[in-house]
C-alpha cells in the first residue's frame, strides 16, 4: 500500500540532494585551512553542482534495505567524492581535455593542472576517509565490505580501467559488446557500488535485486549521456556539447544510430525496475530514480 504522506519524488530529490550538500560540506575541509588553494579547489569540485544521481541511488537503496541513515550519509559523501575526483582528472588535458564542467569552469582552468591532480588525489582519499569512520556501522565486517565495495568500483577492474580502456579506443570502431564492456567500468562500477552501499544492511535477495536494477540502469545512464551528447547544447549539458564525437570516440550513437540507442536505454530501464518486483512499493524511490536517469531527454 502506498503511503500517501511520503513527498514525491521532486520534493523527495530535492531534500536528498540539500542532505549530501550539507553531508559534503562538512566532510570537506575549510578553505581557510591550509593548503588554503587545494581545499578551496577540492570544494568548488565537489559542491554546488550536479543532480547527485549517485547519492539519490546511495538513499534510495538505503530505504528500501533499512540502513540507517548515518551509514547511507557516509556511502553517499563517499560516491560522490569519488565521481567528483572521476571529473576534475577526466578534465584535463592528458586526458579528455574540457574546458567546462557543470556549467563552470573545469578544476584544471579555475586553478591550474598541477592543483586539479592533487584535487582529485585528495578527494579520493578524503572518500575513503569518511566511509572508514570508526564506528561508523554497528557490524565491523560490514563496513569492511564496504570499503572494498568501493574499492574494487574505483580501481582499475572498474572506473579507472574503464577510462584507461576508454582512452585506448579512441579512433577505434568497437563491436556493442566491447562499449558495453568499457561503460560497464567506467561509468557503471561506481553506480553499481552508489546502490550497493545504500543497500549495506539489506538481505540477500535485496542485495541481489539492488545489483541487479544498478548494472542495467548504470548502463542506461551511460546511453543517455551519449544521447545527450549528440542531442542536447552546451548549456543544457553543463560540459562542452558534440565532445565525444568531435574525439572520435565510439559512442551507443555511433555504434546503434540514434533510434536504436533510445530504444536501448528503455529496454536497460525496463529490466531495471523488473528486478524490484519482490519489493512493491518500498523499491518506489529507486524505480522512480530509473525514470529520472532515462528520460533526461526523451
Amino acid at each position: 500500500m502506498t503511503d500517501n504522506t511520503a513527498p514525491d519524488f521532486p520534493a523527495w530529490a530535492k531534500a536528498k540532494q540539500a542532505r549530501i550538500e550539507e553531508v559534503l560540506d562538512e566532510a570537506l575541509p575549510p578553505d581557510s585551512r591550509e593548503p588554503r588553494k587545494l581545499h578551496s579547489a577540492m570544494r568548488y569540485s565537489a559542491l554546488g553542482g550536479g543532480k547527485r544521481v549517485r547519492a539519490l541511488l546511495c538513499y534510495a537503496a538505503a530505504e528500501l534495505c533499512n540502513t540507517e541513515i548515518e551509514v547511507a550519509d557516509a556511502a553517499a559523501a563517499a560516491v560522490e567524492l569519488i565521481h567528483a575526483y572521476s571529473l576534475v582528472h577526466d578534465d584535463m588535458p592528458c586526458m579528455d581535455d574540457d574546458d567546462l564542467r557543470r556549467g563552470k569552469p573545469s578544476c584544471h582552468k579555475q586553478y591550474d593542472d598541477a592543483t586539479a591532480l592533487l584535487v582529485g588525489d585528495a578527494l579520493q582519499s578524503l572518500a575513503f576517509d569518511v566511509l572508514s569512520t570508526p564506528q561508523l556501522c554497528a557490524n565491523a565486517n560490514q563496513q569492511i565490505s564496504m570499503l572494498n565495495i568501493l574499492a574494487k568500483a574505483a580501481g582499475s577492474t572498474g572506473m579507472a580501467g574503464g577510462q584507461a580502456i576508454d582512452l585506448d579506443s579512441v579512433g577505434k570502431a568497437l563491436a556493442q559488446q566491447e562499449l558495453e564492456d568499457m561503460h560497464q567500468l567506467k561509468t557503471g562500477a561506481v553506480i553499481q557500488a552508489a546502490a550497493l552501499l545504500g543497500a549495506a544492511n539489506g538481505t540477500l535477495e535485496q542485495v541481489s535485486a539492488v545489483h541487479a536494477y544498478a548494472e542495467n540502469i548504470g548502463l542506461a545512464f551511460q546511453v543517455i549521456d551519449d544521447i545527450l551528447d549528440a542531442e542536447a547544447d552546451t548549456a543544457t549539458l553543463g560540459k562542452t556539447a558534440g565532445k565525444d564525437a568531435d574525439s572520435n570516440k565510439p559512442t551507443y550513437v555511433t555504434i546503434l544510430g540514434l533510434e536504436v540507442a533510445k530504444d536501448l536505454a528503455r529496454q536497460l530501464h525496463t529490466t531495471a525496475i523488473s528486478a524490484l518486483a519482490p519489493f512493491g512499493d518500498r523499491a518506489l524511490r529507486l524505480r522512480e530514480l530509473a525514470g529520472f536517469i532515462t528520460q533526461r531527454s526523451f
